[in-house]
């Protein structure tokens, strides 16, 4: 499937000047910060290949990264720290990335297409809820690839080499799960998380989040 302009479109046509394509990712690792990019285009061709950032190799996404950058008439990327996931829960600070990724852009976009069934960016913002729509929408699309680039490119600059975050930026590879079970959580952990009490020897590390707050992932073992 090829990502097409045609929410976008329909989005203009209802009165929206620019219409900016959202997407997060680090929303399932247990470490380190969750990243959401926007991206405004001018609805000119995209680059050839573009799609789903999970449905490319990283080479293809990091070369395609580049031709984005140098396509999209604005990009936005903003993220969220562990310590806001671990304190707030990761709806809002979902909300915190996407607010200061769309500060970026060169001007506030009309309407913001979201993949996902959720708004987690709320009111003041035209926000329109697409399911898939990294696969069907050429902005969203192209948002998520960028946003999987930059993230896993930071999360490779964090050391910590026992835990593989170089290769499996944060999420629970067995490598990972096999560090954490010896060496106990990093400063990157999300310590609000549930995995934390399939640790028993870190277990009382495990930070407890205001229920107001709400819940993150809840990922554990097996």
């Amino acid at each position: 499937m090829s990502p097409s302009y045609d929410l976008e479109r329909l989005l203009c046509s209802s009165g929206a000047r620019t219409v900016a394509g959202v997407d997060e990712v680090g929303r399932g690792s247990w470490a380190g910060p969750v990243a959401v990019c926007a991206v405004v285009t001018d609805m000119s061709p995209p680059p050839d290949g573009l799609t789903d950032s999970k449905l490319l190799s990283p080479a293809r996404r990091t070369a395609l990264a580049a031709e984005i950058e140098s396509w999209a008439a604005g990009i936005g990327y903003g993220e969220a720290s562990v310590e806001e996931i671990d304190t707030l829960g990761m709806t809002e600070a979902l909300c915190r990335a996407a607010r200061r990724a769309l500060s970026e852009l060169p001007e506030r976009p009309g309407a913001v297409i979201l993949d996902g069934k959720h708004d987690y960016l709320g009111s003041p913002w035209a926000v329109r809820c697409q399911t898939k729509a990294d696969l069907t929408c050429v902005s969203v699309a192209a948002a998520s690839v960028i946003a999987k680039v930059r993230r896993d490119a930071f999360m490779a600059t964090l050391g910590f080499e026992e835990y593989g975050f170089a290769d499996n930026a944060g999420y629970p590879s067995p490598v990972h799960q096999e560090a954490l079970a010896e060496l106990g959580p990093t400063p990157h952990h999300r310590l609000s998380w549930s995995y934390m009490d399939d640790l028993p020897r870190w277990r009382h590390l495990k930070r407890h989040r205001n229920a107001l707050a709400g819940e993150g992932q809840l990922s554990l073992f097996g």
